[in-house]
């Protein structure tokens, strides 16, 4: 999925604009986030404001949801023939994007992208009027400074793809084009959607997949980690990442290979890598993902730095 920000006064109209566009090319989630959000963000040229600060959603049905919050319930699903909505509690916007990414290729972000709490997700930027938010630092669990890179640190700042004074004047296509050259965010549960919409899906009895994450200790005695740091080629890991998966294919039985590595910063607890086997059986669906993931390991250039509450290393370093 490519995530994408918006930020300035008029950004309610691009976003506008913007889906319109993107649905062309494929399914579009929109994220309306108004945590510390004060801005100012009607359309300039017609000088129309939300009355009600930019609301994702400003039907009755949300107060129908909202007294069930009151009373103590964590999550509220309102179902009615329009489709549905939705109230809960603790997501932030890393979460609501993660969980966008199964079903939806674009995502719009209207809005900040970082608040006191969270300095923010290093999402590619269009910034409009005159706007600062873009200068701004951000963290990036799964993105880095650069629009297609996926790589840098905590403190990389957003890409900006467009700026504009105002919402009409950003072309759409040119704007599309530079999204789609940025890297995705992928998850376990995306690269799975995409596996069981395979053209072989149907003769196929068996998805088996592997997660790498990062582990604190390998025993009680280690000094805890912190998070890893990856970094990898532009282009040339993700070129042999597809070499393997398609060698892995050959394999009588195997439909359907893919995998991710994620780069840049990644805290202890969050995922690294995926490797996802479509199969038709459960035999060589599991030696297949083993087998992916011990050569994506072993043959894809992607470098490691390991922060533990001692000291950084970069682990190819190491003795």
């Amino acid at each position: 999925m490519y995530p994408i920000g918006v930020v300035g006064p008029g950004s309610e109209r691009l976003v506008e604009r913007l889906a319109e566009h993107l649905a062309g090319h494929g399914t579009v989630g929109v994220i309306a986030n108004r945590r510390g959000d004060e801005g100012d963000r009607g359309d300039p040229a017609t000088n129309e404001h939300s009355t009600d600060g930019g609301a994702a959603v400003t039907d009755s049905s949300m107060g129908d949801l909202d007294r069930y919050q009151r009373v103590g319930v964590k999550t509220v699903y309102g179902l009615d023939e329009r489709g549905w909505s939705a109230r809960g509690e603790g997501t932030d916007l890393r979460e609501a994007l993660y969980a966008i990414a199964p079903t939806c290729e674009f995502c719009i972000v209207d809005g900040t992208t970082g608040d006191d709490e969270n300095p923010g997700i290093a999402l590619p930027q269009v910034v409009l009027g005159d706007s600062a938010e873009a200068a701004e630092p951000a963290a990036n669990p799964d993105r880095g400074a650069n629009a297609n890179g996926n790589r840098g640190s905590a403190a990389s700042t957003r890409p900006i793809l467009a700026r504009a004074p105002d919402p009409e004047a950003i072309d759409l296509d040119e704007l599309r084009e530079a999204l789609c050259d940025t890297e995705p965010i992928e998850t376990l549960e995306s690269l799975v959607e995409r596996t069981k919409g395979s053209p072989q899906a149907p003769e196929s009895g068996a998805i088996a997949t592997f997660t790498g994450r990062v582990r604190a200790r390998e025993g009680s005695e280690d000094t805890p980690t912190e998070f890893l740091e990856f970094e990898k080629y532009e282009g040339v890991a993700e070129e042999r990442m597809g070499q393997i998966s398609a060698e892995l294919e050959e394999r009588a039985g195997v439909k359907e290979v893919r995998m991710h590595h994620r780069s840049g910063r990644i805290e202890y607890g969050e995922d690294i890598v995926f490797v996802v086997v479509l199969a038709g059986h459960r035999g060589e669906a599991f030696e297949t993902v083993e087998d992916g993931i011990d050569r994506l390991k072993a043959e894809v250039p992607i470098f490691k730095k390991e922060a533990t509450i001692d000291e950084q290393f970069w682990v190819h370093d190491r003795p």
